[in-house]
């Protein structure tokens, strides 16, 4: 299978190129040319795996460059003694309707642990497959999540270094802790003056550079990206969405070929794409529903077919979703419309006017299978407390926003259908608007709000969490967006 630029200026690669490169040479995002197509007999198989084997399987319909010994040698380590659940992504029924997906049982307690785990063994064996000798240098932009998950899944991987750079007040205390401390020789992390959209373009703008590209080939070096840009971090996110709806059907809760809705709190879009892959393969896959924060420009998106940036941006109790800029939003817009220079105009649209129109044509595409929604922390706020109330449920922020769009979508539509919500972090990570929720006033901050959190609920600290603390800060510089590119030359010097 070969991989296409979104905005189809390059020529295509394999599989293991775009994982390499990461972004395509004329600033698009890599797509698999055909996507593949899946059928009962395969779901049904998979109903026999355990998570890893699933995984592997899923994957080898995209990477065909890699054995199928590989992928399951890749996935067992990916999703082995690394993850405090055997299940890997197991998954909670919270009523007769309604199930939520756990993806935040791995290392960094976080969803992106589901292909963070995968994708550095992924690009290893790419470089591997492609004679590379240069070092991987991988940049992460994150909003809090992403760049703990990548850090730990890269560090001290042979070949690589990774230099991680976050909103300098746009994350949690924890999300903060986590990455500030992290282990390893490879590593390093920066803080960006500004919000996470300010450190997504600054990151991007180096990928665009193209002598910046050319001063680090001549010191063997080579860019590469562990955001969900990048096809190999997309594609293991892919496969829970099939474990979710095996389990499913194992517990008896759904027949084999019944739709099944998804709700997913989204930021850039990843997540949720990924679903979206799923349901074009053949799972039986009803509505995708977009739960947003108060930053709701794809709640806006898919209801008028505008995407439109130029609106305040919001510090909320959610920062995973504190984005504007949904940078994978631009892999469905290529897969539904085909037309790599429409959505390059799309994307130049974006940059010059912050803002563009996709027409109604493309918008009816969009709606056929997605619906948007959003919350604000005060309603996040009474599902924290309702889900505890109610069902004995600790939820984080981002699956509350989740759990409070899906509530009010069924109360508007006067029926339920099956939905597996998406929970894309432990509650853990965010003690100081969970202990609110639930009526808790504390003077405590940092790593003792999770105890504290502990104490109250009678639930344990996850362990990659517990004694964070205590652990040294090794990385405390931050930089303005116009100076990313030296901060990165000099950590590459």
């Amino acid at each position: 299978m070969r991989y296409v630029s979104t905005r189809q200026a390059s020529e295509a690669v394999s599989a293991s190129q775009a994982i390499i490169r990461g972004i395509a040479p004329d600033g698009g995002l890599y797509v698999p040319e055909s996507i593949p197509a899946v059928d009962t007999a395969f779901l049904l198989a998979l109903c026999d795996m355990d998570y890893r084997d699933r995984a592997a399987a899923v994957l080898g319909l995209y990477l065909e460059e890699f054995t199928a010994e590989e992928l399951r040698a890749i996935t067992a380590v990916g999703y082995g003694g690394n993850f405090d659940d055997p299940h890997a992504a197991p998954l909670h029924q919270l009523d007769g309707d309604t199930a939520v997906l756990e993806l935040w049982h791995g290392p960094t307690c976080a969803f992106k642990d589901m292909a963070l785990q995968v994708m550095p063994r992924l690009l290893t064996a790419s470089l591997r497959k492609n004679g590379e000798q240069r070092t991987a240098s991988i940049l992460v932009a994150t909003s809090g999540d992403t760049g703990k998950a990548a850090l730990e899944g890269f560090k001290d991987v042979p070949g690589t270094r990774i230099m991680v750079f976050y909103p300098r007040d746009g994350v949690s205390q924890m999300q903060r802790l986590q990455m500030v401390t992290q282990e390893g020789e490879n590593v390093n992390v920066v803080a960006v003056e500004g919000n996470f959209d300010d450190a997504q373009t600054g990151v991007k703008r180096i990928f665009a550079d193209r002598e910046f590209a050319a001063a680090l080939d001549e010191r063997g070096y080579f860019l590469s990206s562990a955001n969900s840009i990048n096809w190999g971090r997309l594609a293991p996110q892919i496969a829970y969405y099939f474990s979710a709806y095996c389990d499913l059907v194992l517990a008896g809760r759904v027949q084999m070929g019944e739709k099944v809705d998804f709700c997913v709190p989204t930021g850039n879009f990843g997540d949720i794409l990924a679903g979206w892959y799923a349901g074009r393969m053949g799972l039986p896959v009803g509505r995708l529903i977009c739960a947003s924060n108060a930053n709701n420009v794809l709640t806006d998106f898919i209801a008028g077919g505008v995407y439109d940036k130029n609106r305040p941006f919001h510090q909320t109790s959610s920062p995973s979703m504190d984005i504007l800029v949904s940078s994978n939003l631009e892999r469905l817009l290529y897969c539904l419309c085909g037309s790599g220079e429409q959505v390059r105009g799309f994307m130049d649209q974006l940059s010059a006017a912050g803002r563009y129109d996709v027409g109604p044509d493309l918008r009816r595409a969009v709606q056929e299978q997605f619906v948007g929604g959003y919350c604000t922390d005060e309603q996040c706020a009474e599902q924290i407390a309702a889900l505890w109330r109610e069902h004995g449920y600790l939820a984080d922020t981002h699956t509350a926003v989740a759990c409070r769009v899906l509530k009010d979508l069924r109360a508007r539509e006067g029926a339920a259908r099956p939905c597996v919500v998406l929970s894309t972090a432990s509650p853990f990570k965010f003690g100081a608007a969970v202990l609110a929720a639930l009526g808790v006033v504390t003077d405590e901050t940092g790593p003792a709000l999770a105890e504290e959190l502990a104490a109250f609920t009678g639930l344990p600290v996850p362990k990659p969490l517990a004694g964070l603390g205590e652990k040294k800060v090794r990385f405390d510089r931050w930089v303005a967006r116009e100076d990313m590119p030296a901060a990165v030359a000099e950590f590459l010097s």
